[in-house]
């Protein structure tokens, strides 16, 4: 069961595999998250819920809020076992828990911010076996004001290159298609390697050396972070794909100022123009919370018009939470209402934007990658609903007959 972000969801398939090797059985795993406090209330409502519900079911917490208040959720009586971050992607661990029964709720949480490498972790992709992730990265080392998760997940950390170009010849081995490259500051991939590697030459990498990779993909990026390699990958090689998912958060300068980001208005509107001129049919998501402390009306419309100054397509959008423990939740705060309100036209206009682009495709040649039957997605992430029998891991030629805002039916 997990909660949160994609990358907590896709631990958590390797986090099942281990389960299944340890042969776990009536157990269920949490994978929590931590990034507001009503977050971590639903996850208290649903520890009680499932034990109500299944009282026979061991109860394993795991995740952001276990790492982060390990005592508080062994003192829950449903818990039988709190597991923090870095252990719950060991083996050994669901071994040990499985070993016999304790009469203490076990806690095997670590202390994150000692923890200075990190493990490659391969992940198949939510049940398609043709799309996998790759995590090669953990961790943040910047402190956003209202951010709590590198207090979960510690300080950056990378994987070596060569351990991660082995990893994605696995999965060719195994018949993926396509490699996501993922982590929680992707963008500050390689700074704590020998040699300092940038993820432009970590890509770089995986593209050279593995010829028979058909796609390659980010996950999400820091645009103030995108290095020259990575720029020219993207104007010169085809192999990686021309989308990205942007960590925005606002759209005026002096909330991103209080949010203690690193970038201003005018380096995501330049960073997506630019881009864009070294790959013309590039397409950007982003991140937006709406209603953060202290933001006005006229703040808040700078991130709506920020949406059409970098062309965004596909939103992600938060009505701000407060998280107890970061310098946000000591701010001037902004009514529930109007951040919830706020956040409901900011998604109104991301569902326009994305309406707009899926009626362009209309009648237009797109080469998909059919990643389950009846579902594929073109290069910039777009989803189609196929008629067809192509089989997945199949990359084909479509041509959409119309759509619905959400989906390309072709």
């Amino acid at each position: 069961m997990s909660f949160g972000c994609r990358l907590n969801a896709y631990e958590s398939e390797v986090m099942e595999g281990h389960m299944r090797a340890a042969g776990m059985e009536s157990t269920v795993v949490i994978n929590s998250c931590a990034v507001t406090a009503e977050a971590e209330r639903q996850l208290r409502q649903s520890i009680r819920k499932l034990k109500r519900e299944q009282p026979e079911t061991r109860i394993i917490v795991t995740g952001c809020a276990a790492q982060i208040h390990p005592e508080q959720y062994a003192d829950m009586p449903e818990v039988d076992a709190v597991v923090g971050n870095e252990e719950k992607l060991k083996p050994e661990t669901y071994l040990a828990l499985n070993s016999q029964a304790a009469e203490q709720t076990p806690i095997l949480v670590n202390d994150i911010m000692s923890v200075t490498e990190t493990a490659l972790h391969m992940m198949d992709g939510m049940g398609s076996r043709t799309r996998a992730f790759m995590q090669v990265q953990n961790g943040c080392n910047h402190r956003c004001t209202f951010c709590i998760i590198p207090y979960g997940r510690g300080n950056s950390r990378s994987v070596p290159v060569s351990q991660v170009v082995s990893g994605a010849r696995q999965l060719l081995e195994k018949g993926f298609r396509e490699i996501v490259i993922t982590g929680v500051d992707v963008s500050d991939y390689g700074k704590d390697l020998p040699g300092t590697p940038t993820l432009g030459q970590l890509l770089k990498s995986l593209l050279e050396e593995l010829p028979e990779l058909p796609r390659l993909r980010l996950s999400s990026i820091d645009a103030v972070e995108v290095d020259e390699d990575l720029k020219r990958l993207f104007a010169e090689n085809e192999r990686l794909m021309p989308y990205l998912h942007v960590s925005l958060q606002a759209g005026d300068n002096l909330t991103l100022k209080r949010m203690k980001r690193r970038h201003l208005r005018e380096d995501a509107i330049r960073f997506c123009e630019e881009m864009r001129s070294l790959r013309p049919e590039m397409m950007f998501g982003a991140d937006i919370i709406a209603g953060f402390p202290t933001e006005t009306e006229e703040m808040f419309q700078k991130s709506l018009d920020i949406v059409d100054e970098c062309g965004l397509t596909y939103l992600h959008v938060f009505p701000y939470s407060e998280r107890p423990g970061t310098p946000a939740a000591k701010m001037p705060s902004v009514p529930l209402a109007v951040r919830k309100e706020r956040a409901a036209r900011l998604r109104e206009k991301g569902q326009a934007r994305l309406g707009a682009y899926l009626t362009g495709l209309v009648g237009t040649s797109q080469q998909v990658l059919v990643e389950q039957h009846g579902m594929a997605r073109n290069a910039q992430f777009a989803e189609f609903k196929l008629s067809g029998q192509a089989q997945p891991g199949e990359i084909i030629a479509v041509v959409p007959s119309h759509t619905d805002g959400k989906y390309l039916f072709a």
